[in-house]
Parts: structure tokens; C-alpha cells; sequence
């Protein structure tokens, strides 16, 4: 069982995430808090589920290699090396720079295995803020590893909000700011699936564990940036998401 009372929040130096109030939560953060990823479990991107993604692909969703529009959720496995925090340091890999994808991620708060849409919700402990990070690239045909599981590229945080607290799920607004300006809106009212419609689906071919996450999925159109940039990730009015984008000489994982 993964539960939490109101907002997760794991500072850089602690052994284990406070569960504190949300502004209590603020306060730490505006004190310049440093935090790692609240949570530890699994990491499960979503891709294709955002209408406009879908609908990018054109008439090369029914060539090769896809042949036919997807009939169940697209995965991919962000792994324990991606994992990163509020404040972190990524580094660029090269000149094509970094796509940052905002994404809300589902936290699972216990077993969840062949969930019906109607009970997806009981099924979820709360709700956090995922930088699903992936170098640029076309092709979404057996989702890169190379692409998109280098040290640091899903930073999640600062905090996991506790299900009560977010009415509805798919009607969120989801903003980057990237050097302090406004580069991209989205809301998760455009996914083909909704948080419980996808629960349902993924747990209907695999079962999810107490502390999973699922993501909903990237909107089409995410910036892409250079080392140098910072960037501000925020959805609704929950404490937003900083990520500084630097040479990969630079220490990965610390926070700036």
C-alpha cells in the first residue's frame, strides 16, 4: 500500500519524504528547498495518447512500421537511473538538445491488476508532476532506450499531491516555461484516454504495484532546449517543477 495524507515532498539530504501540508510544502520550496523524486517505484510512459500526437502521424500510422493505429496503450519504462528531483542538473547529450515533456503521472496506491474504468480511481494514491524527458526524434515505433532513458531525464516533483486533493484529473492545465517565458500550454482534457480509461487498459494486460507510476502521456509540441536553459514545468496551481539543462561534463543528478 502506497498512501499518503496530503503533499510528499523529499528533500535532498533526507532519508525519507515528509508528508506535510501544502503550504508547509510551499515554504520550504520559496526557502529554496532542494528534493529528490518522491517516489521510488516504477516509472511507465505513456505515448500516443495525446489527440494531436495521434493525428501528427498522419497517414504513416497505417504504413510500416505501425500499420494500423494503436489499439491498446503505448509503454515505455522510464528506469531507477532517470529518476530525478526538483532543482536537478540534466545533461544535454548533444546539438539536438532536450524535448521537455510535461506530463501528469498517476501514483498507484495499491496492486492494481484488470481495473474497471468505474473503480480506477480507488485504485490511485495521488498525483505528481512528471518531466518526461527524451532527446528529439521522429520515429515512436519501439520507443528508444537511447533516447529516452539517460541519467535524469524523468524529474518528478517537488511534490506527489494526495488524490483528494485534485477533483478532476482531466481537466488540468500544464505549462513550461522555459528562461523565465511561456513556451507551451496544454490540458489534459486532449488525451485519448482519461486517467481512469487508461488505468483500466494498462492494467488489463500487465498489474501495476503500490508506488507505480503512470503517466498520462507528453502533448504534442513540447519545446526543446539547450544546455544553459532553465526550465519551469507547473500544472493547475501545484508547486512547480525547475530543471537546469547543462553540459553533460557537469555532475548529473545534483541539484542546482
Amino acid at each position: 500500500m502506497f498512501s499518503l495524507a496530503d503533499h510528499l515532498l523529499h528533500l535532498e539530504g533526507e532519508a525519507l519524504p515528509r508528508d506535510v501540508s501544502a503550504s508547509a510544502a510551499r515554504a520550504l520550496l520559496a526557502d529554496g528547498a532542494r528534493c529528490r523524486a518522491p517516489i521510488s517505484g516504477a516509472v511507465y510512459g505513456t505515448l500516443l495518447n495525446d489527440r494531436a500526437a495521434l493525428e501528427a502521424l498522419g497517414d504513416a500510422v497505417n504504413a510500416a512500421p505501425y500499420k494500423a493505429p494503436p489499439r491498446a496503450p503505448v509503454l515505455y519504462l522510464k528506469p531507477r537511473n532517470t529518476l530525478a528531483g526538483h532543482g536537478v542538473r540534466v545533461g544535454v547529450p548533444g546539438v539536438q538538445g532536450v524535448q521537455v515533456g510535461a506530463s501528469l503521472g498517476i501514483v498507484i496506491g495499491r496492486t492494481a491488476a484488470r481495473v474497471a474504468p468505474g473503480e480506477a480511481f480507488d485504485y490511485i494514491a495521488g498525483y505528481a508532476l512528471v518531466a518526461d524527458l527524451s532527446v528529439p526524434h521522429e520515429s515512436v515505433y519501439r520507443p528508444s532506450v537511447r533516447f529516452r532513458a539517460r541519467d535524469g531525464f524523468c524529474v518528478i516533483g517537488p511534490t506527489v499531491q494526495a488524490r483528494r486533493h485534485v477533483a478532476d484529473p482531466d481537466r488540468l492545465a500544464i505549462h513550461v516555461d522555459i528562461d523565465g517565458e511561456p513556451r507551451f500550454s496544454a490540458n489534459t482534457s486532449t488525451c485519448v484516454r482519461g486517467v481512469a480509461q487508461l488505468l483500466a487498459d494498462v492494467t488489463d494486460f500487465m498489474t501495476l504495484s503500490a508506488g507505480d507510476v503512470l503517466t498520462l502521456g507528453v502533448p504534442h509540441g513540447v519545446p526543446v532546449v539547450h544546455s544553459g536553459a532553465h526550465a519551469t514545468i507547473s500544472i493547475s496551481d501545484w508547486p512547480a517543477l525547475a530543471i537546469e539543462f547543462v553540459v553533460p561534463t557537469v555532475a548529473q543528478g545534483a541539484a542546482a
